[in-house]
């Protein structure tokens, strides 16, 4: 018997390769519209994007406005014309189709899924993340997918994940892991929602006091032992 029966997983830099796929949507979408597409402008736009998000994650901004305002900072601060809104458009469709896999993310789920019912719990844009997930191998072996935007809520919210528990038909959360690599959106949310959460930390980030996981793990190979060792 598995230590739990569910198993939700963030998507980005937890199964996905967003690195990869946002570096190659961008610059595909900056030559697409004659911007300059360097080294520096995508740091830059690297840079602008995550500020967006982490205030998105505090509940302080709206997504739909976040989008296009990171294409519209991103213009002022090179100082070009262009239209952002059809930036942030071209940039989401190529997005969509970066389906890049983490190294390992697919056996990871191959392993679990016939102990596990697995899911994915995402705050990314619904038509990136539909179309990333489509053309990835987990479509198929995942049967669940949510999205915020979807959803009518975000993570880290009790009203995402009071929905999310529901849907999967989830009595006991305490047979629930939330997987992540985000210790606020995906740590301190699965906890506040009543699972258990496990913090995907590859890189070896410092802990947190104000958000402690159930569990740490720097890699599939521990996460898979931690989900299916017997709890007795």
């Amino acid at each position: 018997m598995p230590r739990y029966d569910f198993i939700l997983f963030d998507a980005d830099n937890t199964l996905f390769d967003f690195d990869r796929a946002e570096h190659e949507a961008l610059l595909r979408t900056l030559n697409q519209h004659g911007l300059p597409a360097g080294p520096e402008t995508q740091a830059l736009y690297v840079s602008i994007n995550r500020g967006l998000w982490a205030r998105f994650d505090r509940g302080e901004v709206r997504r739909e406005w976040l989008v296009v305002e990171r294409f519209a900072a991103l213009l002022r601060a090179l100082g070009c014309p262009g239209d952002a809104e059809a930036l942030n458009r071209d940039y989401l469709t190529h997005l969509g189709e970066g389906a890049f896999l983490l190294p390992g993310a697919e056996d990871l789920c191959r392993a679990l899924a016939p102990h596990c019912t697995l899911a994915i719990v995402t705050n990314g844009v619904a038509r990136a993340q539909r179309g990333r997930f489509d053309r990835s191998p987990l479509h198929g072996l995942i049967p669940w997918l949510f999205i915020s935007e979807e959803v009518g809520a975000s993570k880290p919210s009790r009203a995402f994940f009071d929905p999310v528990f529901h849907a999967m038909g989830i009595a006991d959360r305490r047979r629930a892991l939330v997987v992540g690599d985000n210790l606020l959106t995906d740590v301190q949310g699965g906890l506040d929602a009543g699972a258990d959460a496990a913090w995907y930390n590859p890189r070896h980030l410092p802990a947190d006091p104000s958000h402690v996981p159930t569990w740490e793990v720097a890699d599939y190979s521990a996460l898979q032992a931690l989900i299916l060792s017997d709890p007795l």
